[in-house]
């Protein structure tokens, strides 16, 4: 069974910093690309950042310049580093990973974790 598991959210003021971290377990043979994904309140869900196994990155304008994604394929761990942060990112966020497992690749989501930012 695998799982992506989040952590790191939490209300934060505009302007501040917070960083997430998504960590994958079960029986895992290869993660491919990861991502991470938000959905704002009466919202459709959006693709924040995507990060491939070697480490090629892609980010969506309303994000660059202030959001960094990251990964540490050791600990089968990606994070998002998230740096001035404006109400209007509040949103529920998601990782979401391509996992190959024993004989099967999936699509894999985290939990969500919820960020508010105050003005």
């Amino acid at each position: 069974q695998v799982q992506l598991v989040e952590s790191g959210g939490g209300l934060v003021q505009a302007g501040g910093s917070l960083r997430l971290s998504c960590t994958t377990s079960g029986r895992t043979f290869s993660i491919n690309a990861m991502r991470w994904y938000r959905q704002p309140p009466g919202k459709q869900r959006e693709l924040v950042a995507t990060i491939s196994k070697s480490l090629n990155t892609n980010y969506a304008d309303s994000v660059k310049g202030r959001f960094t994604i990251s990964r540490d394929n050791a600990k089968n761990t990606v994070y998002l580093q998230m740096n001035s942060l404006k109400p209007e990112d509040t949103a529920v966020y998601y990782c979401n990973a391509d996992v190959i497992a024993g004989t099967t690749m999936g699509d894999y989501w985290g939990q969500g974790t919820q960020i508010p930012v105050s003005s």
